[in-house]
């Protein structure tokens, strides 16, 4: 029961998170003039909502290059990672057909994709799969850093939820940013096309850069006292 707790947990914080962000985005755009800031936020808050919902019941992943890193660094069995997975995954695309639902009752999609990721601007596929990679990077090396430290558990949920948005910032642009292949499976799946052909980049960059922020944290980390 705890366990199905805890895939509860991921599959509502999810479908949260890519709703809110991918909804800000297919409703108001991700136009210089606001709407860019605005999706990074929606996408920054969700996080923030969450951890202060699920983070006791899940630890709040939402989000497979999270739960990797998370079972890299032994704190979750290899039987919760693929459950977390599978529920992120069913979550990401809940939402997406939320957003299609709504739609298709004649609302107009600003990003004539559901808000899905591209490769176009970052200068090709090779392009933004570095782009996901970094920006990736630096996501799971702030959780890894502020979820290690107890005295941060406070605080925890803003600063991820705050590393998320400027990371948002950075990679709209360029990407629309994923760090998060559920989020990119999410909507790729109901446009089909060119966000579908492209979802390998999207699911590819985040675990790479997730590997990579384990490696590096694991390297700098402070010593623990005996």
């Amino acid at each position: 029961m705890e366990q199905l707790k805890k895939y509860c947990s991921e599959f509502i914080g999810t479908l949260v998170l890519v709703f809110m962000g991918c909804g800000s985005a297919v409703f108001l755009g991700c136009n210089p003039g606001g709407g860019h800031l605005a999706v990074a936020l929606a996408f920054g808050l969700s996080i923030v909502a969450m951890a202060y919902v699920i983070g006791n019941i899940s630890g709040c992943h939402i989000n497979p290059a999270v739960s990797l890193a998370m079972l890299l660094r032994k704190k979750m069995s290899v039987m919760d990672f693929c459950g977390y997975v599978v529920a992120q995954i069913i979550g990401a695309i809940t939402a997406a057909g939320l957003l299609a639902l709504l739609i298709s009752f004649g609302l107009i999609d600003q990003t004539g994709g559901l808000g899905s990721n591209g490769v176009a601007n970052a200068g090709g596929a090779g392009g933004a799969l570095l782009v996901e990679v970094i920006l990736t990077f630096i996501f799971i090396f702030v959780i890894l850093g502020v979820t290690s430290d107890e005295s941060k558990g406070g605080v925890a949920g803003i600063v991820i939820g705050l590393t998320l948005t400027f990371v948002h910032i950075v990679g709209i642009p360029l990407t629309g940013t994923s760090v998060n292949p559920a989020r990119s499976i999410g909507p790729a799946l109901f446009v089909g096309g060119k966000a579908l052909s492209d979802m390998w980049v999207f699911i590819v960059g985040p675990l790479v850069g997730a590997v990579l922020a384990v490696l590096v944290y694991s390297l700098v980390k402070p010593e623990e006292k005996a």
